[in-house]
């Protein structure tokens, strides 16, 4: 089942994971699943007070240990496993509940930074625990790959949330424009990071991160407002992730030169420490 899910929702995850374990593979669709079930909730076709009622039981049947849920069962697993700090999944549950109302607006920079670490750079920095990163600086890059995914997605999703009654950011090309440009700072600061993820499992995510990061090449590709709301959801094709994949080997081998992980993205994540201490999750 949590194979199926993956290559259906998460085409470039689904394509990178190829390059990962079967153990690591299992809990990262685990991990996947879990929060696929969040999304599912608050993105379905229920009335809000349903889903606001699907919402509060199964993050009290989670908290509660409901093991006879396997999703349940499998994440707690993980979080025991890998030793993951439960304010990570506080965070993502805050994060979810954001989109829980009738119309949701952010209009700050630093509210859309919050709300990608929670949607995004918690899933980051726990897929990091999964890979077994151990260096601190490391995982503080995971938390901004997941904010640039996050960043990504908002850019390529606009006219989708306009239709659930949400915005993130301003429905012109400019903004979105914008937005990309500010995830490419995120990708960016996220690269060297990656070396801190065992030689196993490192490719996965240095392939990963490109293909998503591409998304963002082929949002730009639009140019303008019209062609962007004409385009529908956009995906990086099969012959691009080809190429990608190729470019990735590259990438692997200027990681190998990187000796020393110095993160240096603290003005963004000074934002995010507004509201949330990371060191604690970390």
């Amino acid at each position: 089942m949590s194979n199926d899910l993956l290559k259906k929702h998460a085409k470039s995850f689904y394509w990178a994971s190829f390059f990962l374990s079967k153990e690591i593979f299992n809990k990262s669709s685990s991990l996947y699943n879990f929060c696929r079930t969040l999304d599912d909730i608050v993105d379905g076709d229920n009335k809000l007070e349903a889903k606001k009622k699907n919402f509060l039981k199964f993050k009290n049947d989670f908290f509660n240990k409901d093991l006879n849920n396997q999703i349940i069962s499998e994440m707690w697993s993980i979080i025991n496993s890998e030793n993951i700090s439960e304010k990570i999944v506080i965070d993502l549950f805050d994060g979810i509940e954001t989109d829980l109302k009738e119309k949701v607006q952010i209009n700050s920079k630093k509210e859309l930074l919050i709300y990608s670490y929670r949607v995004a750079g918690t899933v980051g920095l726990m897929m990091s625990k999964i890979l077994k990163v151990k260096d601190k600086e490391a995982l503080k890059g995971a938390v901004d790959l997941g904010i640039a995914m996050q960043l990504t997605n908002i850019a390529r999703d606009v006219c989708e949330d306009k239709d659930r009654n949400r915005q993130y950011i301003k429905p012109d090309f400019y903004t979105i424009k914008e937005t990309i440009n500010d995830s490419q700072i995120f990708y960016q600061k996220s690269f060297n990071s990656i070396r801190g993820i065992p030689l196993r499992s490192r490719f996965s995510v240095i392939l990963a991160r490109r293909i998503y990061k591409k998304i963002g090449d082929y949002i730009l590709k639009q140019k303008n407002t019209e062609n962007y709301n004409k385009a529908g959801k956009i995906y990086v094709p099969i012959f691009s992730k080809i190429i990608q994949t190729f470019l990735s080997i590259f990438d692997f081998i200027k990681l190998l030169f990187v000796k020393q992980i110095i993160y240096d993205n603290h003005i963004n994540h000074s934002i995010v420490e507004k509201e949330v201490n990371l060191n604690e999750r970390i």
